[in-house]
């Protein structure tokens, strides 16, 4: 039988972090995406930072369902698929970043994923806090 102990530079504060992203576009126009596109995204942008020897975040990806009514739409029930990026900045792999830094990683990946999955918006939450980021429209170079 195995025993266990407490993994030295291992027990820290709690820091869970979760990118939830929603279907490309809204109503009718919108398309819903694979889940394996999500994946796909957030892969590559882990093992590309990893890769220049920079930080990361690593974690869970999982399939949601975002329950909703409309009061604009006479209180309509509404149902859309998500994909949901889940994890937490542990002190043995992530305790050398402090919070502004990990918001910065979280904003980063939010960013490729919401540009490869064609996201309006993209909620983010980090500890006790949550925001949202939306798409902006680029000028031509």
């Amino acid at each position: 039988m195995k025993s266990f102990r407490l993994l030295p530079a291992s027990e820290g504060p709690r820091r869970e972090f979760k990118i939830t992203l929603a279907p490309a576009g809204y109503g009718p126009a919108g398309h819903t995406y694979d889940l394996e596109e999500a994946v796909r995204t957030g892969h590559r942008w882990m093992t590309e930072r990893a890769a220049r020897g920079e930080p990361f975040l690593s974690g869970m990806f999982t399939r949601g369902e975002f329950v909703y009514a409309d009061p604009e739409d006479g209180a309509a029930s509404h149902r859309e698929r998500v994909a949901i990026f889940t994890g937490e900045a542990l002190p043995q792999y992530a305790g050398d970043l402090d919070d502004r830094r990990v918001r910065e990683l979280l904003d980063e990946l939010a960013g490729e994923m919401g540009r490869a999955l064609e996201q309006e918006e993209i909620h983010i939450a980090y500890g006790d806090r949550t925001w949202t980021l939306t798409a902006e429209l680029q000028p031509d170079r």
